[in-house]
């Protein structure tokens, strides 16, 4: 308790009343009457090694998660308009979703683009769009999520000019790009180069934010989509945190120190439906991770040895069928994501099986949070279910599991090979094909689905974008080039060329190339030029 002491002098706990609603007091921590002779060596206090009751010694007294809601739409005006409205319901974070061109380095123009523009997310082609995105809206004061993977270095570097232009100094930004190329041959599928040069783009990105950038996160090594396309629980552990070990190891080869990027890493994982063994599941990435990082790679630097993650309940969870229980569902899950001791929440609204959230779906989903953190008293004390019983058996069943499969990933040569072998693939698929005959089967209830059905399913109100949206953003992006200095696009575009070629970190070359207003796509192509275009190998 003494780290809680001084945890408390130098943040001192939120204002509000931590007792139950008869009135009992809630302490800090619940610890054993007569802890096992393993006890601090497995558990632990939070805030303390191996962090597996959480990494700060406070907890939720001391700040509560960060509340976003992922959001995109249409123009980048129009996505504007949706981000205020949610900053007004009381979202504490932004989260950027970009529509599929974007995610895959192609201009709104681009024949491959045809009847994408802005449907799945936001349109953005270049610096102008980004600035319209933040408009009115001071980048210093918010944190910023952008869920972007292929081109997340080019993005980030057009979110950092806007920053600049907007006079805010990068060491004042706080927020995280996605960044996580691995898991997208290994699940979502949405890369533009081979393996080894996008994990160099994600060294270069870390380097930079080390040096530039220190209050941002520049990967968010991530889970979610690894679990959205079918893994189990311990996939989705042992995966994401091999990614992460393999990120770790490309930064040392670059000649990075290990205190000098590790405190900025992050995750980003799926809560799903078994309500334990989620909660199980962020207790043991936290152990696993710190064990690691402070064991394997000799960090020193206690806050190298936290694992921080964002938490997105599980879009595959929900169902057409019946639409408003997938409320239901989603708060289990997002409590789920509390217990585990999550530093930023994201709850899935019950209206995206049919389309983009609407206005008040969305709201309730925010609402959902907000009912978690000030209502029902999970926030008055941390790690509530270390010690039970199920809990810790879990925890460290989960923790076993993870490591072999950690093993049998080195046998195979590692990560990349693991890809290129189709190891993640099959795997995935494996577990996806098992849970699907289950239900199927009857042997796994889904409700409305194979169970308490009913005759009639009303589907919810429907967000539509409009239809003019993809002739407006073209409209937008060929007035951008016909007035900008197209001799300067072309001399970064060719600046950034030649750095490519030589191994430089792009980063400063990017952002020039986003000053110029080079769009996403002009970029991109770029880069293709130097690096070539990733073809997954099939899968039987």
């Amino acid at each position: 308790m003494a780290r809680y002491r001084e945890a408390l002098a130098q943040s001192p706990e939120r204002e509000g009343l931590f007792t139950t609603l008869s009135g009992l007091p809630v302490e800090p921590l619940y610890t054993p009457s007569q802890p096992d002779p393993d006890y601090l060596a497995k558990l632990g206090f939070p805030g303390e090694y191996p962090f597996t009751r959480g990494i700060h010694a406070t907890m939720y007294r001391g700040r509560l998660w960060t509340i976003r809601q992922f959001a995109g739409f249409g123009t980048a005006s129009e996505t504007n308009a949706r981000f205020k409205y949610l900053l007004e319901q009381g979202q504490t974070g932004l989260s950027v979703a970009f529509d599929m061109p974007t995610l895959l380095g192609y201009d709104s123009d681009h024949p491959r683009s045809l009847g994408e523009v802005g449907r799945e997310g936001v349109a953005i082609d270049s610096l102008e769009d980004m600035e319209t995105l933040f408009e009115g809206i001071p980048l210093d004061q918010v944190s910023t999520s952008m869920t972007i993977n292929g081109p997340a270095a080019i993005l980030w570097a057009m979110y950092l000019v806007t920053a600049e232009k907007q006079g805010v100094p990068l060491a004042r930004l706080r927020g995280t790009i996605q960044n996580d190329i691995l898991k997208e041959y290994m699940a979502q599928k949405e890369w533009i180069f081979p393996p080894e040069p996008s994990v160099k783009l994600v060294v270069d990105t870390i380097e930079f934010g080390s040096q530039h950038v220190p209050q941002w996160n520049p990967i968010s090594i991530s889970g979610y989509h690894i679990r959205e396309a079918g893994s189990t629980a311990v996939q989705e552990l042992a995966f994401t945190l091999a990614n992460g070990f393999h990120y770790v190891e490309a930064c040392l080869q670059r000649g990075l120190a290990i205190d000098q990027f590790a405190p900025r890493l992050s995750f980003f994982f799926n809560s799903h439906l078994d309500f334990f063994e989620e909660i199980a599941k962020f207790r043991a990435a936290r152990r696993i991770w710190a064990r690691a990082m402070r064991e394997r790679y000799g960090a020193q630097d206690p806050r190298s040895w936290r694992l921080r993650f964002h938490t997105q309940t599980a879009g595959c969870s929900l169902t057409a069928q019946q639409p408003e229980v997938n409320l239901i569902r989603t708060a289990y899950q997002a409590l789920a994501a509390v217990l585990g001791g999550t530093q930023s929440l994201h709850t899935n609204a019950l209206d995206e099986v049919y389309c983009l959230p609407t206005e008040h779906a969305a709201t309730l989903a925010v609402r959902t949070q907000q009912v978690l953190a000030y209502e029902i008293g999970v926030v008055n004390s941390a790690d509530p279910l270390g010690g039970s019983y199920l809990v810790e058996a879990l925890t460290d069943q989960l923790e076993a599991e993870a490591e072999k499969y950690f093993r049998q990933i080195e046998a195979l040569g590692g990560v990349i090979a693991g890809i290129e072998s189709g190891f993640f693939q099959k795997e995935i698929a494996e577990a996806a094909y098992r849970y699907q005959r289950e239900v199927e089967a009857g042997r796994r209830i889904v409700v409305g689905v194979n169970a308490f059905r009913q005759e009639e399913d009303r589907p919810p109100e429907i967000f539509r974008i409009r239809p003019e949206v993809e002739a407006d953003q073209i409209a937008r992006l060929r007035r951008l080039r016909a007035r900008r200095d197209q001799g300067a696009v072309t001399g970064a575009l060719a600046q950034l060329r030649q750095a490519a070629r030589g191994g430089a970190n792009l980063m400063p070359y990017l952002m020039e190339a986003a000053r110029c207003y080079a769009t996403v796509g002009e970029i991109a192509d770029t880069l293709r030029e130097v690096y070539g275009e990733y073809q997954e190998r099939a899968v039987i």
